[in-house]
């Protein structure tokens, strides 16, 4: 295993650990540390290769009798903060503090350019430069003498549930949690969600195969042709009503980061992994597709029979919210956070370990 992680070239290794452990000025913190019983938290900084300063936050036990194992954090697409303070309302930020009081693992998240402490624009940033920056600070893990390299973990969430593969490049990885993850292109995926936006949002059975046409007209502009939303509104204005907000983003991000999204083989990826896998999805996400997981599953049990599992949770949206139904998953109207989620979550990670 060691062995793997050195063929990586150890002057990327040496690259990322200067860049972690001294880039000149530190990064101002903007917010409430966060603090465990019996753990260390360190806010260290990265820089990418647009020069931008990047937050890293790193948990380890206070106490080490060795090397520990370490859950890498690949992040959803949205520009929200992976902090966790105490009292935070996120669910996905409370399995974070669950895990970062998990005995025996360090934990290790990336905020994004613009996002939190990091310098540089989430919503200018685009994929390419996302993924650089998570594998920079994979690659990082090394530079920690408290982290067993036969022991790296990936917990993809949402969009990292689905290019979690991606980030470790060459390393060893010892297995996968992913939540609400998807690996079909990208233009199937959107046709997906937005055959369930539309229902939710409540257009008549009858009418939404028709309205259907224009989306894959749309999409298929935009992501197979690499047109961008003006442009297609301009040859065809009628498209402009299937798109919210401004027309150089979607979902805060610029519209470049999807059409970067098309070009992945996500299918490929995880058609290589033969460790263990837990893929999660929730009974009321409406965002990503159980099938993707499952076929994440299908694949990587091909490999390793046995090694994956499928969970649905029940009444649990996208990035592990609690609702009461898929109407108020899709209102966004979140119950109290269900703390079941968070145990299974830990507990998968001890079993592997």
């Amino acid at each position: 295993m060691k062995t793997a992680w050195h063929a990586l070239g150890m002057m990327l290794v040496l690259a990322s650990a200067t860049a972690v452990a001294a880039t000149g000025a530190a990064l101002p913190r903007k917010s409430a540390d966060e603090s465990y019983p019996g753990v260390v938290v360190q806010y260290d900084t990265l820089r990418s290769a647009a020069g931008e300063r990047l937050r890293l936050i790193v948990t380890r036990p206070r106490h080490l009798d060795g090397k520990v194992a370490v859950i890498f954090v690949a992040g959803w697409l949205s520009c929200d903060t992976v902090e966790a303070p105490a009292g935070t309302a996120g669910a996905a930020q409370q399995v974070f503090r669950a895990l970062a009081q998990l005995p025996g693992f360090a934990t290790v998240r990336l905020e994004k350019a613009g996002v939190g402490d990091s310098e540089g624009d989430c919503g200018a940033s685009d994929f390419s430069a996302e993924l650089a920056a998570y594998r920079q600070a994979f690659r990082a893990l090394g530079a920690y003498p408290f982290v067993d390299t036969t022991r790296v973990f990936v917990f993809g969430l949402s969009n990292g549930g689905g290019f979690a593969p991606l980030v470790a490049e060459a390393a060893p990885v010892r297995g996968y949690l992913v939540v609400g993850g998807w690996i079909k292109t990208w233009f199937e995926h959107m046709l997906e969600i937005e055959r369930r936006r539309l229902a939710l949002a409540g257009v008549p059975a009858a009418e939404l195969d028709a309205q259907m046409q224009d989306v894959a007209q749309l999409y298929a502009a935009y992501l197979l042709q690499r047109l961008t939303p003006r442009e297609i509104f301009a040859r065809q204005p009628r498209l402009q009503r299937l798109w919210a907000g401004d027309a150089g983003q979607q979902y805060g991000r610029p519209v470049r980061y999807y059409q970067q999204l098309q070009e992945l083989d996500l299918m490929r990826a995880w058609s290589q992994v033969r460790v263990p896998l837990l893929a999660l999805h929730g009974e009321f996400d409406w965002i990503m597709s159980r099938a993707d997981l499952e076929t994440m599953v299908a694949l990587v049990n091909a490999n390793a029979p046995g090694a994956a599992q499928f969970v649905e949770l029940p009444q649990t949206g996208h990035t592990l919210e609690h609702y009461a139904s898929l109407e108020a998953a899709f209102a966004g109207k979140q119950a109290a956070f269900e703390d079941a989620v968070a145990r299974r979550i830990v507990a998968w990670f001890e079993a592997q370990r």
